[in-house]
């Protein structure tokens, strides 16, 4: 992913998350997951080349965010937070799409994630994306939350032109 890559949308300015945004994700981290990974976890995520991520900023601040690592076809999603403030936007959707779109680029056929089975708002975000239930891990999360393993089938891409043409 370019970290100079930009696009400037509706939603505000999104683009990869790099090395230099390190307080910033961990203030939204903070925020919006109560402090989900560490300093040293964020410097890694930020660092290495096969973990993509987006950021969605505006004058006030990185609003929003998806990460994920590439792993051979498999776009593994570790990461959508939103802050809180600016939840109910659209902010979640844009660069949950980002991703998969960097992903799909990136060779990716499939994504997959876990989401907290309580977590109703980011179920319905990951259902409207196409997300399909696959599995369930008992516990998974520091407060006892089950999570639910989704995954998504990716197009390939470019995506496929039908011309009709045989040769």
């Amino acid at each position: 992913m370019d970290p100079e890559a930009r696009t400037e949308t509706g939603q505000g300015l999104i683009r990869p998350l790099r090395p230099a945004d390190l307080a910033d994700c961990l203030d939204l981290d903070r925020r919006a997951l109560g402090g989900l990974w560490s300093e040293t976890q964020w410097q890694r995520e930020l660092a290495e080349q096969n973990r993509p991520g987006l950021g969605i900023w505006q004058a006030e601040g990185l609003r929003a965010m998806a990460c994920g690592w590439l792993i051979l076809d498999e776009l593994h999603i570790t990461v959508v937070a939103v802050d809180p403030a600016f939840r109910r936007r659209g902010l979640g959707r844009g660069v949950l799409a980002g991703l998969l779109a960097h992903g799909q680029a990136a060779g990716a056929r499939h994504a997959t994630l876990e989401v907290a089975a309580t977590n109703g708002a980011a179920r319905g975000l990951y259902a409207a994306a196409g997300f399909q239930e696959a599995g369930i891990r008992r516990a998974y999360y520091r407060n006892g939350d089950d999570a639910l393993i989704q995954w998504l089938k990716l197009a390939p891409w470019p995506p496929v032109r039908e011309t009709g043409d045989l040769c």
